[in-house]
């Protein structure tokens, strides 16, 4: 099979945006590799943020990359880039070709075990670039990732596969809200790298 055929490429989204499902771009031997490489190189924290003025600190961890060591605000906290190490320069490489986009950084999640998730939310932060693509590549657990239209409230549900790639374009961000739900169901790590364009203009 051709892992890079068109075909196999589906906006998931009925309206109001586009979420293209490129579905498996690494096999379970890449997969697994980068799986373990990032687990032991990258510098994973718990992530912070700030809701209605409190710090909070998450159980799972996060890191943030970049092609410079540019800063980065989101949930009221600022961050700074690490450098792309070798094993994210050649995902980004990847990603870009599959995507037919370029990225300058990378946030990257950890999750220890499904109970772990994410609430709604939408990526809008000002220093992302305006309708930019966000890569979201997947490693290790599958786990449900959900989609609600901010008007409508109508869900779109997909499960992301190992090695999988989803990348939300043009005004996604403006009307869905998108979250990974918490399951009892899951009991293994997974790793989401999501690519995405900081606008240093």
């Amino acid at each position: 099979m051709d892992l890079f055929s068109s075909e196999k490429i589906k906006n998931i989204l009925p309206f109001d945006g586009i979420t293209n499902y490129h579905g498996i771009v690494l096999n379970k031997e890449q997969s697994d590799f980068y799986y373990q490489k990032l687990l032991e190189t990258i510098a994973w924290k718990n992530d912070e943020a700030l809701i209605f003025g409190k710090k909070i600190i998450t159980k799972r961890k996060v890191a943030w990359y970049g092609s410079s060591e540019f800063s980065y605000t989101y949930s009221g906290i600022t961050k700074k880039a690490l450098l792309f190490t070798e094993e994210l320069t050649a995902l980004k490489n990847l990603v870009e070709k599959e995507s037919g986009e370029t990225y300058n950084s990378c946030l990257l999640n950890l999750y220890h075990s499904g109970e772990e998730g994410m609430a709604y939310h939408s990526d809008g932060e000002k220093m992302l670039k305006k309708n930019g693509a966000i890569a979201s590549l997947s490693l290790g657990a599958e786990r449900k990732f959900s989609f609600k239209h901010k008007e409508t409230k109508q869900r779109i549900d997909i499960l992301l596969e190992r090695g999988s790639l989803l990348v939300m374009k043009d005004v996604t961000q403006q009307n869905w809200l998108h979250r990974l739900p918490p399951t009892k169901k899951v009991f293994t790590p997974r790793i989401n790298l999501t690519f995405r364009t900081i606008d240093l203009n």
